[in-house]
């Protein structure tokens, strides 16, 4: 499996992690398995060939979820994919369906839809898209943030207010999705530079190894080591 991202530009940061492209590089026989690790994110994807199943059969575009467990899925041998990955208050603000309406799943997208319209050209159409937008109260917050009490100091909000709002817009509480970013930056973090594990937790913020592996065990379902020999992308391969 053939997984490429494009680079984004300043104007989409904080806003957008990654434009990607996937090639399964195979034939329309031959499925595969794989599994998307959690990471704190939305994607909206156009399949542009062959098939794919996450549950039930899935159509040309649509929208995955936040995750709270590795969701295995599986694709045809030909298929190739675009897509979007944005932070969920990104989401909110193009006008798309609530984060918490498709947790732990996926919905369609309408091929005729404005959201569906920025999969062609996505980095110009997402400039563009978010250009007018005026910034996001806690968007910058959250991602500076290693507490709860951090996010409610930087954006000035209460801790109510910040409940509230996690509630509502992305359907888990600021301390669950703060879990999220820190294990996806893990991961980047493997994919970058090699460290040992113990380096690495404490680079990450885990109290230590132990807390990492607990949190790699829920979020990967595996141990640290295992994910960063596997990891693809955003994705642990399963079995053929």
């Amino acid at each position: 499996m053939d997984y490429t991202e494009l680079p984004i530009p300043p104007a989409l940061n904080g806003l957008v992690v990654a434009i990607w492209t996937i090639d399964a590089g195979g034939a329309a026989d031959d499925w595969i398995e794989h599994e998307a690790t959690p990471d704190g994110c939305i994607e909206l994807i156009h399949r542009q060939d062959g098939r794919s199943i996450w549950g039930t059969e899935q159509p040309d575009v649509f929208v995955t979820g936040l995750n709270l467990s590795p969701v295995r899925f599986r694709v045809s041998g030909d298929a190739r994919f675009l897509g979007i990955r944005l932070w969920p208050w990104a989401w909110d603000m193009l006008g798309g369906p609530p984060c918490p309406a498709f947790a732990d799943g996926w919905v369609p997208i309408g091929a005729d839809s404005a959201i569906a319209a920025l999969l062609v050209d996505p980095t110009a159409k997402l400039v563009a898209a978010f250009a007018d937008a005026p910034p996001h109260p806690l968007g910058p917050a959250i991602l500076a943030a290693t507490s709860v009490g951090e996010i409610v100091t930087a954006s000035g909000c209460s801790h109510r207010t910040v409940q509230r709002w996690f509630e509502r817009t992305i359907g888990i509480t600021p301390r669950a999705y703060l879990r999220l970013i820190r294990f996806r930056r893990t991961m980047a973090d493997f994919a970058q530079a090699p460290t040992t594990l113990t380096d690495q937790a404490a680079k990450s913020g885990f109290a230590d190894h132990a807390h990492m592996a607990r949190d790699f065990r829920l979020l990967a379902g595996t141990p640290p080591g295992v994910a960063r020999a596997k990891a693809k992308g955003p994705f642990l391969p399963g079995d053929r």
